[in-house]
């Protein structure tokens, strides 16, 4: 579905203990490494009350060039996970380069039929923008398998992995709003604003590459929105350009406010000589526009995630430092058909 027709939002059914989780390698390849850690999301998956199954893919050692293997076999593997009534939630196993091969071969009837969760970022959330755009599909921008449940959750202290599982399970098995998401001190206001929109958002540079295809989100999309995004890598001088393409598309004209998760490995943000802070940026392309906006909140690659899925209402307080989830993520068991 594209163009300005605006699909209703659809949740998929709440998961129930016992439901089949399947991980898949939904971009890059599993590194013989990582194999511990890809173990340890499972026993994190497990605890929460699932069956856990890992895709044939997923495949310590398998690759073709930095992928798992070609698009079009990722797809094919994708795919029959949507089909597969038994599957009842997907978690992606890593983030990579190769979203962009597939992005047409998905099928969003399947999707529209037996809508799941897919949780992931980075990579991944290029296909929570575009499954949204086509479908209205509910994307779970969360942790990753191996770097995120296996990998930054086990280097947080007991009491935030608690709490971490705790909203994680909540979100994916409840009917109800989670509310006010758990904030730390690291939060901080960039500018003063109190407002409510739907959460849009991802890794910058999948925003941007995502809107320049044929399955971008309709700018009306970004009405009132509260446009949510992390960067990793590349220069302080990329993310003002991502930035600047926002600003020249009337997407930053369009959105009520921002969330900017905490960076990750990008050079220059701590040379204060050469390049500004990232809350010096942010309000340089933004302008005079009076949108509120609140910083540094636990999601993206620096991780352990917050949860941040795309379409659900939130209340944003950036002075107050709170960010808010107004609506279920999943509908509830007994409920059936996209719900607005």
């Amino acid at each position: 579905m594209t163009g300005s027709a605006l699909p209703q939002l659809l949740r998929p059914r709440a998961l129930r203990p016992g439901d089949l989780v399947v991980v898949a390698s939904l971009s890059g390849p599993l590194h013989a490494a990582y194999e511990p850690d890809l173990e340890q999301a499972v026993v994190v998956l497990e605890r929460m009350g699932f069956c856990v199954r890992r895709a044939p893919l997923l495949e310590a050692g398998r690759h073709h060039w930095w992928s798992v293997t070609r698009p079009a076999e990722i797809a094919e593997e994708f795919n029959e996970l949507l089909r597969d009534p038994e599957v009842r939630a997907i978690v992606a196993h890593d983030g990579g380069q190769t979203a962009l091969g597939y992005l047409d071969l998905i099928d969003v009837e399947a999707i529209a039929a037996d809508p799941k969760p897919i949780l992931g970022y980075s990579d991944i959330s290029l296909l929570h923008l575009v499954l949204y755009a086509r479908t209205g599909l509910v994307g779970f921008h969360a942790d990753l398998a191996t770097p995120g449940l296996g990998g930054h959750w086990q280097a947080a202290s007991a009491a935030r992995r608690a709490e971490l599982e705790k909203l994680y399970s909540t979100l994916l098995t409840g009917g109800e709003a989670i509310g006010a998401l758990p904030a730390t001190p690291s939060w901080e206001c960039w500018r003063a604003g109190r407002i409510e929109g739907r959460l849009i958002g991802g890794l910058l540079n999948r925003i941007v590459l995502g809107q320049a295809t044929r399955f971008a989100l309709p700018l009306e999309r970004f009405d009132g929105a509260v446009l949510f995004w992390e960067e990793a890598g590349g220069q302080a001088s990329h993310v003002w350009s991502y930035l600047q393409v926002l600003r020249h598309s009337g997407i930053l004209d369009r959105i009520s406010g921002m969330v900017v998760g905490v960076p990750h490995a990008i050079d220059g943000l701590d040379s204060p000589d050469t390049s500004p802070t990232l809350p010096e940026l942010v309000p340089d392309v933004l302008g005079d526009r009076d949108i509120p906006v609140l910083g540094n909140v636990e999601f993206g690659h620096a991780g352990p995630n917050l949860p941040m899925p795309v379409g659900i209402r939130v209340g944003l307080d950036a002075q107050q430092r709170t960010l808010s989830l107004l609506e279920p993520a999943v509908r509830p068991l007994m409920a059936r058909g996209p719900v607005g």
